[in-house]
């Protein structure tokens, strides 16, 4: 049974105290908290909120707070203004900061101008609507829909401004960069990871330790700042920039918004909804795919890891859910020679896709195996990566070599396709156990291979009790070179 934390009657009791425009900015407050509710109303958002445990008194006093209702908070939550601000200032935030600096600049506006910025985006975002009372805070969303406003995506919203001569918001947004986006390095955990983990199916394999990154000569436009590396430094390219924001150097920096693209490729489709949840509460930009065969998964592949997006983000994710063999996945084709998992790997390194050097990859696989006698191997695929063709059939094997690469986090589940055939709709119970720890904040205090070490615990426990037929495997192997958290302040 869910427990909710705030009572209903007293969410109740605080909308009936709110107008349509505070209940807007509510609603749009929330949206990163729960990006899956398409709906405007707000009881509808704080009820699901509520029942995700993800609503508390500390966070309903800060919605109050950011709508300016301070009456409220006194009155039905029975705090105080100065309260609020006291755990603010200690980092007890509820609503991100780019949704905070979005009502600000709401607040901010007079309908005239809104009228002004809709004409404005007119040349980007040809079919947006033009209604005559449509708010800022609508067409932010509308934007964010077109993926042409995001958390540190704001050139666009900044041209508008300056077009309508409102220099003081192109300020406020040039602070939230420097300052939103560029997080002290006091709110990240000091963890020391295990060296080992010694429970059964789980390798991990020792990464050779990178010298760094040797006379890097370039401009790295990050956070708004321009910044020229001409010195030999041993850190990741995105880990440069002001001393004073400087993560351990034991540790990989995870502070950007979004933290990176996530990638779900399901081709199973019981998985996708809780995966898409967890890692977009983690402040992952979530992109999601069901039921692709081989050359579409490949065009999928090649198309994510060309995104000049990871330059400013500090991760990537990929997650797979497919029939396979233990070296290869199927997608949903029905005939197949299957396509190897080192290929997909290879795609995302240093030198394949340069925006990611130097930042954690970060891949969970979960691959149903079917039988080799079930197998049929009769189609002949094409996979363009590199300006290289490979092809695969059944007489020509696939021959790939993947360089040792640095900052590769690789967790594999592999279990029979038979557990598949007596549930078609049941989860993978290594997915499953993966969102759970990654959404409990308290597990997120860990380094990723403690987390994992946790999950293969989990994953020894469910084989203790289960078919040997329905038993998962699961393997690790990694080239980190620095310790991996996960936001605390997510989820």
């Amino acid at each position: 049974m869910t427990r909710c934390q705030v009572p209903a009657a007293l969410i109740y009791q605080i909308e009936q105290e709110l107008d349509k425009e505070e209940e807007e900015m509510m609603v749009f407050l929330c949206r990163d908290l729960a990006p899956d509710l398409a709906t405007g109303n707000l009881r509808e958002v704080l009820v699901a909120l509520n029942e995700r445990e993800k609503l508390s008194f500390l966070g309903l006093s800060e919605l109050l707070y950011r709508v300016k209702r301070f009456d409220l908070l006194r009155r039905i939550l029975k705090t105080e203004k100065g309260t609020v601000e006291a755990n603010l200032a200690r980092s007890l935030r509820f609503v991100p900061d780019y949704r905070v600096l979005m009502v600000e600049i709401n607040e901010n506006l007079e309908k005239e101008e809104v009228g002004s910025l809709v004409f404005l985006l007119r040349d980007y975002a040809p079919r947006m609507k033009m209604a005559k009372d449509k708010s800022f805070l609508a067409l932010v969303i509308d934007l964010e829909k077109l993926n042409l406003v995001t958390p540190n995506q704001l050139d666009l919203i900044e041209n508008c401004f300056q077009n309508i001569h409102r220099i003081d918001l192109i300020r406020k947004i040039q602070k939230y960069k420097h300052e939103a986006l560029m997080p002290s390095v006091h709110t990240q955990p000091v963890y020391v990871n295990a060296l080992q983990a010694s429970l059964p199916n789980l390798t991990l394999i020792d990464p050779p330790y990178s010298s760094g990154i040797q006379n890097v000569n370039k401009e790295n436009s990050q956070n708004g700042q321009s910044l020229t590396l001409a010195e030999p430094v041993h850190m990741s390219v995105q880990e440069s920039g002001p001393e004073s924001h400087k993560v351990s150097d034991d540790q990989y920096r995870m502070q950007s918004q979004p933290l990176g693209v996530c990638l779900i490729i399901d081709c199973i489709g019981n998985d996708t909804d809780v995966l898409e949840e967890t890692f977009r509460g983690l402040g992952y930009d979530v992109h999601c795919h069901r039921y692709l065969n081989i050359n579409t998964m490949n065009q999928t592949l090649l198309k994510v890891a060309r995104l000049q997006k990871h330059r400013s983000c500090d991760s990537f994710v990929c997650i797979l859910v497919s029939h396979g063999s233990p070296q290869s996945i199927f997608c949903t084709d029905h005939t197949f020679s299957g396509f190897p998992l080192e290929q997909i790997k290879k795609y995302f390194t240093a030198d394949s896709c340069p925006e990611l050097l130097g930042k954690p990859k970060l891949f969970f696989i979960q691959t149903y195996i079917v039988p080799e006698n079930e197998q049929e191997c009769t189609s002949l695929l094409e996979v363009d990566g590199n300006d290289e063709k490979v092809i695969a059939s059944a007489k020509i094997p696939w021959k790939v070599t993947i360089p040792q690469v640095a900052d590769i986090f690789w967790s594999h589940c592999k279990v029979d396709v038979s557990i598949l055939e007596k549930c078609p709709s049941s989860s993978s119970y290594y997915l499953r156990c993966l969102a759970e720890l990654l959404q409990n904040p308290h597990k997120r205090k860990l380094s990723i291979l403690d987390i994992h070490t946790e999950l293969n615990g989990k994953v020894y426990e469910w084989n203790q009790t289960a078919d040997p037929s329905h038993q998962y495997s699961l393997l690790l192997q990694h080239t980190l070179r620095k310790k991996l958290f996960l936001p605390l302040n997510s989820c």
